[in-house]
């Protein structure tokens, strides 16, 4: 994956709207690889391949549009489509505890759920479903998309600096600690939701 991505990235002038179409994507189809794009970006940037400021700035801005994006398909279409893009139990029982968390703390939950993939995507539709305030999830996804960014893309530009001669090597660290604050994350809201039952 990371040959292909490297391919695709580097030393291309289409390497920042390829990683702001990415992370658009990624903000309504989970499955779309956004973190790894973003990473990836930022090792080629600490080879010195790209430019770790417009990594950063593709990475947010895509986030951002893609967040908004979702959180308009969540109000223009709401149920319909809840019922399509949400089928299996699990996507049905993440969707009803993103509509609950929203009403006890909408801005944490917006900024949080950005890390964890598939529950961005939850999180930014059942906003636009329930009609959360419009100009509040604007700046929500602002602070989200900003953070995001910088952990990714700062995270694989560090982790390429280290190993300069050796991408993949800062790829596979960057990965490591992106999947262990993913599980972390993901731990944490599975106890406290266990807890409040």
């Amino acid at each position: 994956m990371f040959n292909s991505l490297t391919d695709a990235i580097s030393g291309s002038n289409w390497a920042y709207l390829i990683i702001f179409g990415i992370a658009f994507l990624d903000s309504f189809f989970p499955v779309v690889p956004s973190e790894t794009a973003v990473i990836t970006g930022g090792v080629l940037a600490g080879g010195g391949e790209l430019s770790i400021e417009l990594v950063l700035v593709a990475a947010a801005a895509g986030a951002f549009a893609g967040d908004n994006f979702t959180y308009a398909l969540g109000k223009l279409f709401g149920p319909r489509l809840s019922r399509t893009l949400f089928r299996g139990k699990r996507a049905q029982s993440t969707l009803t505890w993103v509509h609950g968390a929203l009403e006890k703390r909408g801005g944490l939950l917006i900024v949080t759920a950005r890390f964890i993939p598939g529950g961005r995507t939850a999180t930014a539709f059942t906003c636009g479903l329930t009609a959360y305030p419009w100009r509040r999830f604007v700046l929500f996804t602002i602070i989200a998309g900003t953070f995001w960014a910088l952990y990714a893309g700062l995270l694989g530009y560090f982790g390429g600096k280290t190993f300069e001669n050796q991408q993949w090597k800062g790829l596979l660290v960057a990965f490591a600690i992106a999947g262990t604050v993913t599980v972390t994350i993901e731990v944490v809201r599975h106890l406290r939701e266990r807890n409040s039952n």
